[in-house]
């Protein structure tokens, strides 16, 4: 269990799948996090890849959404990469940011990470201005990077973080 400001994260397990599945299902959530039809399927798959840790977001003893990390291990490209999601009603309160610090110090505490990466889409302004108030960076534009519900390829955009650039 890992303690932030204003949010706590402790692991997610099977007993989350509904509460995340029906964050994933807002439209808001949605356009960023598709997932198929079956959205507690997406959700059970995230929490079954080995590769993934995923941690379910409380905030006043709800689940308000779900970050998960993973780490690219070559001693030469080491690194932590994560994604975030949270209810809509929650934000601008800050948690999403608040859940951030709190995953990105427990990552260079206790797995020594000292640079991080985000990946959101390059339309997602809300989401790119939250990451930059925590001290990610632009890297640049992964053109073409994800196919949309559309069917038609939108752009990413690569963030950074290193550790001693994460803001308060």
């Amino acid at each position: 269990m890992l303690r932030g400001r204003t949010v706590t994260l402790r692991p997610a397990g099977a007993g989350d799948v509904p509460a995340l599945a029906a964050i994933r299902a807002a439209p808001e959530v949605r356009r960023w996090w598709r997932g198929g039809d079956d959205l507690a399927a997406a959700v059970r798959a995230d929490l079954a890849d080995e590769a993934l840790t995923v941690y379910a977001i409380e905030h006043d003893g709800r689940v308000v959404g779900a970050i998960q990390w993973y780490a690219e291990d070559d001693p030469d490209y080491r690194h932590a990469s994560m994604d975030v999601f949270l209810d809509p009603a929650v934000r601008g309160a800050g948690l999403g940011g608040d859940a951030i610090r709190t995953l990105v110090r427990h990552l260079i505490d206790e797995h020594g990470h000292h640079r991080f990466t985000i990946d959101p889409a390059a339309a997602n302004t809300a989401a790119v201005r939250a990451y930059a108030k925590v001290g990610f960076r632009p890297v640049g534009v992964l053109r073409r990077y994800e196919r949309g519900e559309d069917g038609r390829w939108h752009d990413g955009l690569l963030m950074d973080l290193l550790a001693d650039e994460l803001a308060d």
